[in-house]
């Protein structure tokens, strides 16, 4: 794990400016930095939380760059966090401070929208298609009316809910160039109030964007609205595949696709670090180094997942984010 060190450093930064529930009298062990010491090792030997880290980072949206620490600098260490002192750190006297009720710990949550989308995978087949819109019109959103191919032959009844979607085309794997399915961007949701032999009406419920014609339709099912960020029970590698917008370069809140699915163990909430590898400048060493570290450019969350693909918001930059960007994560040891 000593190539996160710079992105431990980030995250080490956080708990000065997130923790002010202290438990009551709890004294800290003050402990000084001495020549060798790093952040990721001091967090091991006194938190040994790993978990703990990307969740920081991730709801500290002003920390940048990687911070340094010195020796002779010093920390105060509690049983559920490790404040660092400013360096140098001036002598102060400490005030007695009034009791505060200690806040009971929550999950720590990432919210979604529903309009992230997803890749198709096996030829996945839709359950009917929207074919005509009221009074004809090109684009229709929320209250409108539309007509489905949706019958009692389909197995249609009134109230039925279905999930609004359009294909925006194949992706292809930016290393491999295999396709590993089709982008699909949600739209919205619709309800039938009507229903023939062989169609419907239907009433558009809620609209992420434009309706048109040819949109089809799935099975409705409720999207969780919070998605609780969880470490990862493997090792993880693969690649940002596609993006929501097509724009090659990315930032924070920017949706994203990824080669990694259920098969490859990704779940909901793991939150991967985004990577470069560093090309070694052999000019200045006499020894052939094969590899440096990698240089980690951002952090992601993955929101929703396929058999062999993922959805992933962008949670954290440092620098711009590209499709084909590495992704991964370490299970800790």
């Amino acid at each position: 794990m000593r190539k996160y060190l710079g992105l431990a450093a980030l995250l080490f930064i956080c708990l000065t400016t997130t923790a002010p529930f202290a438990a009551a009298q709890e004294q800290p062990t003050i402990y000084t930095i001495v020549p060798g010491d790093t952040l990721w090792g001091l967090s091991q030997r006194f938190l040994r939380d790993p978990y703990y880290w990307p969740n920081l980072w991730a709801n500290n949206q002003t920390v940048g760059n990687p911070h340094f620490i010195y020796p002779g600098q010093k920390v105060r260490i509690y049983s559920d966090r490790i404040e660092i002192e400013p360096f140098p750190a001036p002598p102060k006297a400490e005030q007695p401070k009034p009791q505060e009720p200690r806040e009971e710990p929550q999950a720590a949550t990432f919210a979604v929208n529903g309009s992230e989308g997803f890749l198709i995978e096996n030829g996945m087949k839709p359950s009917g298609i929207i074919i005509s819109l009221y009074q004809n019109r090109e684009m229709v959103g929320a209250d409108d009316i539309v007509y489905t191919d949706i019958g009692r032959v389909n197995g249609g009844n009134p109230g039925d809910r279905f999930l609004i979607y359009k294909k925006i085309g194949p992706v292809s794997h930016p290393i491999t160039n295999v396709i590993l399915g089709q982008q699909v961007m949600p739209l919205g949701e619709l309800q039938l109030s009507e229903v023939e032999e062989k169609a419907s009406k239907a009433i558009v419920t809620r609209s992420f964007l434009e309706i048109s014609a040819g949109s089809f339709l799935m099975p409705y099912q409720e999207r969780k609205l919070t998605v609780p960020l969880r470490a990862a029970d493997r090792d993880l590698t693969g690649y940002i595949v596609q993006t929501q917008t097509g724009n090659q370069a990315l930032a924070v809140n920017d949706v994203v696709f990824l080669d990694l699915g259920k098969a490859q163990g990704v779940q909901p909430g793991n939150m991967l670090y985004i990577v470069r590898d560093v090309v070694p400048d052999q000019r200045y060493t006499q020894v052939k180094i094969d590899k440096l570290p990698v240089e980690v450019v951002g952090a992601l969350v993955v929101v929703s997942t396929g058999m062999n693909s993922s959805t992933a918001v962008i949670v954290k930059s440092v620098d711009t984010v590209y499709r084909g960007d590495r992704v991964e994560m370490k299970k800790s040891r």
